[in-house]
């Protein structure tokens, strides 16, 4: 027979009312709906808060870039002075070439220090940005309601944290390199104009066509470099939902069906990027046709002038080497647009990120409670759900005295999970209120309600680091003897010593070298260390074997002494344990009692105990049957 008194399910047997999390093949209007439109005005403005703290160290890499432009500026000129002057005959030209070899050295020094400085500057600046920026990032979704994460995909998230701040550093990397290309070009211009006025117009004849090209690049180079960060992101999202759910893809024989499924999304990613680049690298050749161009038309009309003596072999050469120079700028200028394209669409969707609305959060003048607080929990009118218009408990009222153990039973989608998320405040009511310690849990502060409430969920969660840390995870400064006294109490200590470093030794990501009942107890003696008013344990014991809830139970029985306990059980040991027992049915409190009153009235409770009690041959054959026993009865 089996122990359970109602029909197994998970931790949260309310999960399929709640919001979906969003599916790996969602259209790209989705993700525009989740995360906003693509191009803001307000990007730039939001991404200069992040970069304000060091804006000492970009105004030091603007002038850095500055001072290599006006040496690259002054090169040709120093050459151009060392034709004309230096080469005439007698000392006075050696004098000449002498004090052009010093300044070109000079330059040359110059040059070097002023690109190192930039780099350097540059480079910490933009570290430092986004690691600022991940912070912020992080320390916001930590405050996020749990609504908004029920929904969103984990892999999307990562792409932000990940790839579109690393946007982000290419970007603010090459943003200062941007100032000195600009001015370089304008440069070059006015030099040129300077040296010879109409060889410069004749030699600039190129740049309509090239702004011409640039008119008809622009709109599809956009839209490819926006549907390469949209097919990024769904085959992240696609990428690590196949790995978390790696167990589920091998135990259904779906290895060839997930891995189709990921194959569309990232080669759908190949060619957007693929696409992306090819506008990326389209302007080069066209560049360095006008440089042609260009250069070959310095050469014909510039030496005519030349024989022409109309002008000098020195200002002709000078002329070829910014001609050089000048379609480099808009080279690089060419090549940080795309740069700057990825930048902004990544600063939109970072941006949204942190607007995300904090719906749980605490009042302006929400008190504190303190470890004096009585511990009761009482739920006043509470009307409940994860969608509009889908409420999930409805009008539920019950009270949990201080120091009284109550477990709440019924079918999967009762409503039980949802009171649990309630008395931690992980979601708000929509009418009636939660209070614990008397106090409506919307005036509290977080950060103290989550001292005094807690839990133990069925699926445990373990971090990476020593089973001694993720013990006392909820209380950091708890001693090594509270620990081990916590796992003796729950009898979790001698399997912790017959692992290889007792309680040093590390878990491996997600406990994976632990049992799912060795998982179990470690957040169980988590909760204890936690030294909470209100022990809250959803499901908690429906992964362990009855020998280690033995166990559990014996435990309890002395460590509840003096805490409020909320239970949700389908095994008869907890029930049977409990003061009282609050059945729930389609979001409805609909009886209470303990177990020998609530058999008595031979209503919901009494049939799901029979049913699970019985034998399996007294099992109902057919659905009809076992609904009308109110059996998984869940709307």
């Amino acid at each position: 027979m089996s122990d359970a008194v109602i029909p197994e399910g998970d931790e949260s047997e309310d999960r399929r009312r709640r919001p979906p999390r969003a599916v790996v093949g969602s259209s790209l209007d989705k993700e525009e709906e989740i995360f906003g439109k693509a191009y803001d005005p307000k990007i730039v403005r939001r991404i200069w808060a992040f970069a304000k703290p060091y804006r000492r160290q970009i105004y030091i890499s603007v002038a850095a870039v500055l001072v290599f432009t006006l040496t690259q500026l002054a090169l040709p000129l120093i050459i151009r002075f060392a034709i004309d002057h230096g080469m005439a005959a007698g000392g006075g030209g050696r004098v000449v070439l002498l004090w052009t070899i010093a300044g070109f050295a000079a330059t040359i020094v110059l040059n070097f220090g002023a690109s190192w400085v930039q780099e350097t500057v540059v480079g910490k600046a933009a570290e430092n940005v986004l690691f600022d920026m991940r912070r912020a990032m992080i320390a916001h979704l930590q405050r996020v309601s749990l609504s908004w994460m029920d929904k969103t995909e984990v892999g999307r998230l990562m792409s932000r944290l990940m790839g579109d701040v690393n946007s982000m550093q290419e970007f603010l990397e090459t943003s200062v390199l941007s100032v000195g290309d600009i001015v370089l070009l304008f440069g070059i211009v006015g030099v040129l104009l300077w040296l010879d006025p109409m060889l410069g117009l004749i030699t600039m004849a190129t740049m309509p066509i090239l702004f011409i090209v640039r008119l008809f690049w622009l709109p599809p180079a956009k839209k490819s470099f926006m549907d390469a960060h949209h097919t990024n992101s769904a085959a992240n999202g696609a990428l690590a939902e196949g790995i978390n759910g790696v167990r589920t893809v091998q135990s259904l024989d779906r290895q060839k069906v997930n891995f189709d499924l990921y194959e569309e999304k990232a080669r759908a990613n190949l060619v957007s990027h693929l696409r992306a680049a090819k506008f990326a690298q389209v302007m080069v050749p066209i560049v360095d046709t006008l440089t042609g161009i260009s250069m070959a038309t310095v050469i014909v009309v510039g030496g005519q002038m030349v024989l022409g003596k109309t002008l000098d072999v020195g200002v002709m050469v000078a002329f070829l080497f910014y001609i050089q120079r000048f379609f480099d700028p808009i080279r690089s200028l060419t090549m940080q647009y795309s740069v700057f394209q990825r930048a902004m669409s990544s600063g939109q969707r970072i941006t949204e990120v942190l607007d995300v609305p904090v719906t749980i959060a605490d009042k302006p003048d929400a008190i504190a409670i303190t470890g004096d607080m009585d511990g009761s929990v009482e739920f006043r009118d509470v009307t409940f759900g994860y969608r509009k218009n889908l409420p999930v408990l409805k009008k539920v009222s019950f009270r949990v005295n201080p120091g009284e153990t109550v477990a709440l039973v019924g079918p999967t989608g009762s409503g039980k999970s949802s009171c649990m998320s309630l008395v931690h405040r992980f979601y708000d009511v929509w009418e009636g209120s939660v209070t614990v310690g008397g106090h409506d849990v919307r005036d509290l502060t977080q950060d103290s309600l989550g001292a005094e409430v807690a839990m133990v969920l069925q699926e445990p969660f373990l971090f990476t680091g020593t089973v001694l840390e993720n013990i006392r995870y909820h209380k950091t400064e708890a001693s090594r003897e509270q620990v081990i006294e916590a796992a003796r109490a729950v009898g979790a200590h001698d399997f912790i010593v017959s692992l290889a470093e007792g309680y040093d030794t590390k878990i491996e990501q997600r406990g994976g070298n632990l049992s799912l009942g060795q998982r179990q107890l470690i957040s169980f003696a988590r909760a204890l260390v936690a030294d909470a008013k209100i022990l809250v344990l959803d499901e908690a014991t429906a992964n362990i074997d009855s020998y280690t809830e033995m166990l559990i139970q014996k435990a309890l029985k002395r460590l509840l002494e003096g805490r409020t306990g909320l239970v949700i059980a389908h095994r008869l040991a907890t029930i049977r344990g409990a003061d009282r027992i609050i059945v729930l049915q389609n979001g409805e409190l609909l009886e209470q009692g303990n177990h020998d009153q609530l058999m008595e009235k031979r209503g919901l409770y009494s049939r799901l105990y029979t049913m699970n009690y019985s034998s399996f041959d007294d099992l109902p054959e057919n659905a009809e049957d076992a609904a009308a026993a109110g059996v998984g009865k869940a709307t």
